[in-house]
């Protein structure tokens, strides 16, 4: 097992999944008038990466023992299918789960010692993170396979690390930011489920029924545009109501959004097709959390 070995397993491509939500939620801190803490926000955005770290791991694992690696024969590389170590000979499961072992200690250590400087709301924040991390595929809970999975995603990845990166500089809690965290649930959620659409036949065959195979993968068509048009409602209603204008530039990634629907929309049951979906929903979830940001920003400093 060699370092290179260790960085693939991780997907580190993928961990703006958090720092968009953990820079988001610090910069709307900031933006309410609190003296901004360097030192508390790495410590939560290395966390936050230490835990999703654990999670794509603990997920590579689970899904070798339950073959459902093994059976994807049409996932899309690099945006799902897993890492494919395991499959490929890089790594035995017991190496897999050794890192996201590790992984999972350094993020909760950082999460116990932030929860000692900053509150016991934090413990709750990162209970609920991990528990959807290690859970949502895990064999007897497996939240994908009661159709609570998306629902896990996007309250770890959107509504928890959005606001829990808000209360570690804050030390409260605050309902402009749940709302504001919820564009960043909603995007997370969409990356996640235009991915299931490769993986669709292969998580059938091993009891993963998402919503995409509940839904069956042209109807979940109609839900992706659901789900996006739901995500620039949000923004729309957090500047409307809380006078926050400038978050309107997020409004900015419609265009990329669009290009991702239509091809959803046609390609659906087109495998190699959906590639321009896959990364058109990532480009989509990180430029309109930047733009959210930015607007903040912007709503500060002028």
């Amino acid at each position: 097992m060699n370092i290179k070995t260790i960085l693939a397993s991780l997907r580190a491509p993928f961990f703006t999944a958090v720092i968009v939500p953990v820079i988001l939620g610090s910069v709307i801190a900031w933006h309410h008038g609190v003296d901004f803490q360097w030192g508390l926000f790495f410590m939560a955005l290395i966390g936050a990466l230490a835990l999703h770290a654990g999670a794509n791991t603990i997920n590579d694992y689970f899904d070798h023992h339950n073959r459902n690696d093994e059976l994807n024969v049409e996932f899309i590389r690099p945006f799902t299918g897993g890492s494919r170590l395991i499959q490929a000979g890089a790594l035995t499961p017991k190496g897999m789960l050794t890192i996201s072992i590790v992984a999972y200690i350094i993020g909760i250590s950082l999460g116990l010692y932030l929860t000692y400087l900053r509150g016991f709301t934090i413990f709750w924040i990162g209970l609920i993170g991990v528990a959807c991390g290690v859970l949502y595929v895990a064999p007897g809970i497996n939240l994908v396979g009661r159709g609570v999975g998306e629902l896990a995603i996007a309250l770890a990845f959107g509504l928890c690390s959005v606001n829990g990166a808000y209360f570690v500089q804050t030390q409260t809690l605050n309902l402009e930011v749940i709302i504001a965290s919820l564009p960043i649930a909603l995007m997370i959620t969409l990356v996640l489920y235009v991915n299931e659409f490769p993986d669709h036949d292969a998580d059938k065959a091993v009891g993963k029924t998402h919503w995409v195979v509940r839904l069956g993968r042209k109807r979940a068509a109609i839900g992706y545009f659901v789900l996006m048009v739901m995500n620039y409602l949000t923004i729309l209603i957090l500047a409307l109501v809380f006078d926050k204008m400038w978050v309107l530039l997020g409004f900015l990634t419609i265009p990329i959004a669009l290009k991702a629907i239509r091809n959803t929309l046609i390609n659906y049951d087109n495998v190699p097709a959906l590639l321009p979906s896959c990364a058109g929903t990532i480009i989509t979830h990180l430029l309109t959390g930047l733009l959210l940001t930015t607007g903040y920003v912007l709503q500060t400093v002028l």
